[in-house]
C-alpha cells in the first residue's frame, strides 16, 4: 500500500491514498468507471485514463473547471498551483478567479482528471492530449506551441542565429539555446525591452495573433517588419509559408492569462417579468386542463383506428397535418401531443398486418382517474422521456426525415436538460419568469462545448423546447414555474396563494437568480452583481485557506447515503475545500411518484369541477359551460359534434350525429330521456323532431354481407334506390322484391346509402342489428417506451459502497507484500498464487493455530478469479471459514476453489 507521506508517482498511487468517501464521489461523478466494477485501484486508474471516459468527464465540466483544465494543458508538466493561478488570473490578479480556482481544481481532482500535490499538479495524460493546442485541434485558449515544440525541426545553426539576434550569447548546443530563448520570453523585464525594440508594425502583427489563432501566412520574402519578428524568434516557422506565435510570447502579451475571458462564476438567471403567484398558478392550471382535453381529443379521433404506420415506422407528414387540423394547432405542437401520449403509454401501434396507431388499454384506465392525477402522469412522463418532439421534421444521419412516433427521436440529454431548466426556474422568486437568453447562458456555462460555441447546439434547442413545452403542459404559467410545477420537481416552493410547502430536502444548488430567490445561497444581480460575486468568492477562498491550501485535497466529504466507515477510512482523510452545492440530482422513481402525487394535490383545487348538465338551445346546439363528467361527455360526444371549444364547448346536433347514437344502440326514447335528464333548459322542439325523424328512418334499410345486400319491407324504397343515379357505383341488382344485392362490401354500401340520404343499419348473419361503438378499437397491452439513457445510470449509495469495498479488496490483495517462498522472490501481486492441495490445507491449518493472515487466489462458481487476504478461523469438511479483511466480513470458501496460498510479509501481519 502506498505511503501517504510519499508524493504519488501515478494516478493509481494517488487514488490509493484517498479515503472511501473520495472514491465514492469519483464513482458517482463518473459512473462509467464501475461498469463493470474494477478489480483494483490500478485498473480503476487505467480506466479513468481511457479516451472515452476522459472525453465524457470533460463534457460534464462547467466552464471554469474546463478553463482550468485547458490552462493546465498549456502549463508545464508538472505545474505548481501558483503557475496555474498565474495562468488563470494573470499578472494583475482577479479576486473572483482566486476565490473560485480551489473549487475548480478540487472538481478536477475529484473526477481524477488531475492528480498530485500543489507543487506537482498533473493533468491526466489523455486529457492533456485532448486539450493541448495543435494545428489540427486548436485550443480554446488560442495559444500555440512552446518554443521547444516550435523549434523541434529547426536546424541548430538557425536557432543560434535567433539567439544571437535576440541579444543572447551563443551556446554550445541547440538544447541550451532553446532553454535560453525560453528563459528570455518568460522574463517579463527582458521581454518588455525586446518588444520595445521592434517597430509598431511588428507589434500590430503580434496583436493580431495574440488571442488566436496563433498561426499566420508569410511569403517567401517577408516584409521588413515580419523579418524582424522572425529574426528574434517572436514568430517561428512551422511549415513553408506558415509561422506561429510561440506560447511564451503570447502569454507575455496577454499579461500571463491563458484565456481572454475567464468565467469563474455562473451567469445569473435574470427575471424578465414578475407576476402574482395566484395568476401564475391559475394560468398554469388552465393550460393543464387544456392539455388533458387535447390528449383526450387526439385519442378519441383515433378510437376506430388511427393513421397507418409508415413502413419505416412513425406517422406520415399527411397524417400529422390532418392531426394538427383536427386539434386546431400547428404541426410541431401536434407532434408534441402525439409524442406525449406515446411516452405516457396511452398510444401505440396495434401490431396488426395493416398496422395503425390506436389508444392502448391504459388509456381507458387513465380516463377513469381524477383530472389532476391524469395531468401528473403526463407531466411525469414528459420529464423522463428521451423522445424529443422538437426534432420531428428534421433529418437524421442518413438524411432521412424524422417522423412523429417514428424511430430516431431519442435524445439522451433531454431529461437532464428539462430537469435543469425547471430547477433554474425554481430558483427564481415566486411568480418570476426568466428571460430565455439568461437560461441559455447559464446552461452554456454549466455544460460548455469544447469546440466553437454555437447558439443552435442540441442543449440550447432542448432548453428552448423545454420552456415552450412546459407552458403547453401547464408546468409553467406566463413563463414562471407554478406551485404544482415546483412540487413535481420535489423542490420547496409555495402552494396556491403563496402558502409555503415543503420540498424533498435535497439541495437545489446555488442560485444566481436574484436576491429573493427561494432556494440555495443568493447571488446578487444588477449593476453590483459582478463585484459582489467577486468579493464573495474571495472571502470564501480566504476562509477556506485555514483548512487546506489551494484546495489541494480531493473531495472527501461523505455524500448523502454513503457509508460512514469502511476499509479505506483508516487512510488519511482528504479534506474538501468548501464549495457551493451543485445542481440537484433527478428524483428516483419512488421520490418522483411522491412528488407527482404532491403536484396533483396542489393542482386539483385549481381545476374546474366536472359538470353534470348542459344548456340546450333552439338552434340544435348544446352549450357545456365547463368540463363534463365522463359518462355525460362520452354520450354527448356520440350524439353531437363539437362545433367550438374554449371556456365553454358548443355541440351541434345533426342527422348524422343522431344516427351515430342510434347505431351505438340507443333508441329514440333513450335519447329523449338522456337530454331531459342532463339539460338545465327544456328540450327544444326542433331537436325532439330531429331525433324522432332520424329514428323513424333508422334501420328501415338493412345491409348485410352476401358480398353485400340490402333488404327492406317496403319495395318502393328499393325501387327509389335503383332509380337513383348515385347508386350506379354500388352495382345493385334485385334478388327479390325486398332484397337488393351489391358488389360493394357492407361498409362501402352503408356509406353509399348514407350519402344518398338514407339511414341504413348493418345487420348480422342472424338478422340482428349490429351496434357499432366508436371506442371499440384498442391495441394489445403496450408498455410505455423506455428512455434511452445517456451513458450508465448514476449508481445509488448501496452500489457505490459495494463497489468501493470490492475495489479496496482487490487492491489490498494485489498490493500486499508476500513472504518469499524458498529461493523464489517475494510475490507482489502478479498472477494468482499456486500451491498443491496438500500445501494449501497445511498452510490453512497452521494459520488457524497461529492466527496469521494469508493471501489466497480464489475462483468462484462463475469462473471469475480474484485475490483475497483472509485470517482462517476453522478448517473442516473441505471448507475454510475465515475473516476476509478486504470484504470486512466472515466468509466460507471451498478449499477446492482456492488456487494457492502465500504468507504475508512480516510487516503486513
Amino acid at each position: 500500500m502506498s505511503d501517504p507521506a510519499t508524493p504519488p508517482r501515478s494516478l493509481a498511487e494517488d487514488l490509493r491514498v484517498r479515503d472511501d468517501a473520495s472514491l465514492t464521489v469519483l464513482l458517482r461523478s463518473r459512473p462509467d468507471l464501475i461498469t463493470p466494477v474494477p478489480t483494483d485501484l490500478t485498473q480503476l486508474a487505467t480506466r479513468a485514463g481511457t479516451r472515452a471516459s476522459v472525453v465524457r468527464a470533460l463534457e460534464r465540466l462547467d466552464r471554469f473547471a474546463l478553463q482550468t483544465a485547458e490552462a493546465l494543458a498549456v502549463a508545464a508538466d508538472p505545474a505548481t498551483y501558483d503557475e496555474l493561478l498565474a495562468l488563470m488570473a494573470g499578472d494583475e490578479g482577479d479576486p473572483a478567479v482566486t476565490g473560485a480556482l480551489p473549487h475548480a481544481l478540487g472538481t478536477l481532482r475529484e473526477q481524477a482528471l488531475v492528480w498530485g500535490a500543489d507543487d506537482r499538479l498533473r493533468l491526466v495524460r489523455t486529457a492533456r492530449e485532448l486539450l493541448t493546442p495543435s494545428p489540427q485541434h486548436p485550443s480554446p485558449t488560442g495559444l500555440g506551441p512552446t518554443v521547444q515544440e516550435a523549434t523541434a525541426g529547426m536546424s541548430p545553426g538557425r536557432i543560434q542565429e535567433i539567439v544571437t539576434t535576440a541579444g543572447l550569447p551563443s551556446t554550445h548546443d541547440a538544447v541550451s539555446a532553446v532553454s535560453a530563448l525560453t528563459a528570455l520570453f518568460t522574463d517579463r523585464t527582458r521581454m518588455s525591452a525586446l518588444l520595445a525594440d521592434v517597430p509598431e508594425e511588428s507589434r500590430e502583427v503580434l496583436a493580431r495573433l495574440v488571442w488566436g489563432p496563433p498561426y499566420g501566412q508569410v511569403t517567401a520574402d517577408p516584409a521588413a517588419h515580419l523579418r524582424r519578428l522572425l529574426d528574434r524568434g517572436l514568430l517561428l516557422p512551422t511549415a513553408p509559408g506558415t509561422v506561429v506565435l510561440p506560447r511564451e510570447v503570447a502569454l507575455h502579451l496577454r499579461s500571463g492569462r491563458a484565456h481572454r475571458a475567464t468565467e469563474p462564476l455562473p451567469p445569473p438567471v435574470e427575471p424578465a417579468a414578475t407576476h402574482s403567484p395566484q395568476v401564475v398558478d391559475t394560468t398554469a392550471a388552465g393550460q393543464a386542463y387544456t392539455a388533458l382535453a387535447t390528449v383526450e381529443e387526439l385519442l378519441k379521433d383515433w378510437h376506430e383506428g388511427g393513421p397507418a404506420v409508415l413502413r419505416a415506422g412513425g406517422l406520415s407528414v399527411r397524417d400529422l397535418k390532418r392531426t394538427a387540423v383536427a386539434l386546431d394547432v400547428a404541426e410541431p405542437v401536434a407532434a408534441f401531443w402525439t409524442e406525449l401520449a406515446y411516452a405516457a403509454g396511452l398510444l401505440a401501434s396495434d401490431g396488426e398486418a395493416d398496422e395503425r396507431f390506436a389508444a392502448t388499454p391504459a388509456y381507458d384506465e387513465w380516463l377513469e382517474q381524477p383530472a389532476a392525477e391524469r395531468w401528473a402522469r403526463l407531466a411525469e412522463s414528459w420529464l423522463a422521456a428521451t423522445r424529443t418532439a422538437g426534432v420531428v421534421g428534421g433529418r437524421d444521419a442518413k438524411d432521412r426525415t424524422l417522423s412523429a412516433l417514428g424511430p430516431g427521436l431519442d435524445r439522451s440529454a433531454a431529461p437532464e436538460v428539462r430537469h435543469r431548466v425547471l430547477t433554474l426556474l425554481a430558483g427564481l422568486p415566486q411568480g418570476a419568469s426568466p428571460s430565455p437568453e439568461s437560461v441559455l447562458a447559464r446552461l452554456r456555462w454549466e455544460r460548455p462545448l469544447r469546440g466553437p460555441q454555437r447558439d443552435d447546439d442540441l442543449r440550447a434547442r432542448l432548453a428552448r423546447w423545454t420552456l415552450n413545452e412546459a407552458e403547453l403542459l401547464g408546468v409553467t404559467g406566463r413563463g414562471a414555474l407554478s406551485a404544482h410545477g415546483r412540487a413535481l420537481l420535489g423542490a420547496p416552493g409555495a402552494g396556491p396563494g403563496g402558502k409555503p410547502t415543503g420540498g424533498r430536502g435535497r439541495s437545489t444548488g446555488p442560485s444566481a437568480t436574484g436576491p429573493t430567490a427561494t432556494t440555495g445561497p443568493t447571488t446578487p444581480t444588477g449593476p453590483t452583481a459582478t463585484a459582489a460575486r467577486a468579493a464573495s468568492a474571495a472571502s470564501a477562498a480566504s476562509a477556506a485557506s485555514a483548512v487546506t491550501t489551494h484546495g489541494a485535497a480531493t473531495a472527501a466529504s461523505t455524500p448523502p447515503g454513503a457509508a460512514s466507515t469502511g476499509p479505506g477510512d483508516k487512510l488519511p482523510v482528504h479534506h474538501e475545500h468548501p464549495r457551493p452545492a451543485g445542481p440537484p440530482e433527478p428524483l428516483s422513481a419512488a421520490e418522483q411518484a411522491v412528488a407527482s402525487a404532491a403536484a396533483a394535490r396542489l393542482l386539483a383545487p385549481l381545476l374546474p369541477e366536472p359538470l353534470d348538465h348542459v344548456l340546450l338551445q333552439a338552434d340544435l346546439t348544446a352549450v357545456a359551460p365547463g368540463p363534463l363528467r365522463r359518462p355525460l361527455a362520452d354520450t354527448l360526444g356520440v350524439l353531437a359534434d363539437v362545433e367550438s371549444k374554449g371556456g365553454a364547448t358548443v355541440y351541434r346536433f345533426t342527422p348524422g350525429s343522431v344516427r351515430r347514437a342510434l347505431d351505438a344502440g340507443r333508441s329514440a326514447s333513450d335519447l329523449h330521456a338522456f337530454l331531459a335528464e342532463h339539460s338545465r333548459t327544456p328540450v327544444p322542439q326542433p331537436l325532439a323532431y330531429l331525433i324522432d325523424d332520424v329514428a323513424r328512418r333508422h334501420g328501415h334499410l338493412r345491409v348485410g354481407a352476401a358480398s353485400a345486400y340490402v333488404r327492406c319491407d317496403d319495395d318502393s324504397v328499393l325501387n327509389e334506390i335503383l332509380a337513383d343515379k348515385r347508386a350506379a357505383g354500388l352495382r345493385l341488382r334485385r334478388l327479390a322484391p325486398t332484397v337488393l344485392a351489391a358488389q360493394a362490401d357492407p361498409a362501402g354500401l352503408l356509406e353509399g346509402l348514407r350519402a344518398m340520404g338514407f339511414a341504413p343499419a348493418a345487420e348480422s348473419a342472424e338478422g340482428d342489428v349490429l351496434i357499432t361503438r366508436a371506442d371499440a378499437h384498442r391495441t394489445p397491452p403496450r408498455a410505455a417506451p423506455e428512455p434511452v439513457p445517456d451513458g450508465p445510470p448514476t449508481p445509488d449509495a448501496t452500489l457505490l459502497a459495494a463497489a468501493v469495498r470490492a475495489i479496496r479488496a482487490g487492491d489490498l490483495a494485489s498490493t500486499t507484500p508476500r513472504k518469499p517462498s524458498g529461493a523464489a522472490p517475494a510475490m507482489t501481486g502478479g498472477e494468482l498464487p499456486r500451491t498443491t492441495s496438500a500445501e494449501t490445507l497445511a498452510t490453512m491449518q497452521a494459520a488457524v493455530l497461529t492466527g496469521e493472515s494469508l493471501w489466497i487466489g480464489y475462483v468462484n462458481a462463475e469462473g471469475s478469479a480474484s485475490q483475497r487476504v483472509i485470517a482462517p478461523v476453522r478448517v473442516e469438511g473441505g471448507f475454510v471459514t475465515a475473516y476476509d479483511h478486504t470484504a470486512d466480513e466472515v466468509r466460507t470458501y471451498p478449499l477446492h476453489r482456492i488456487t494457492g496460498v502465500a504468507e504475508l510479509a512480516d510487516d503486513q501481519v
